[in-house]
């Protein structure tokens, strides 16, 4: 009988790890889909940053939709140089 508990427990436990790797993805396929721009937009980031720099809040404010958090990720990700 404990035998059977133990398998039964181990068997919660995987399935509580896919879930939780399942919903990780998840999320991350959204992020990755949030952080697709269209050329308008891109081309509107490059201008604002351009004219006001890191102000990814007033930035967000002109692109519906996006967040401060999603272009600053964007810039970074796209325009971000390493030393």
């Amino acid at each position: 009988m404990a035998e059977s508990e133990h398998s039964s427990s181990d068997e919660t436990y995987v399935n509580s790890q896919v879930l939780v790797l399942s919903c990780l993805v998840s999320e991350r396929r959204n992020l990755e889909a949030r952080l697709e721009f269209s050329e308008e937009e891109e081309e509107l980031v490059i201008r604002m940053f351009n004219l006001v720099g890191e102000r990814w809040p007033l930035i967000a404010g002109r692109i519906p939709g996006k967040t401060a958090e999603e272009i600053e990720k964007y810039w970074k990700s796209r325009y971000s140089t390493s030393e």
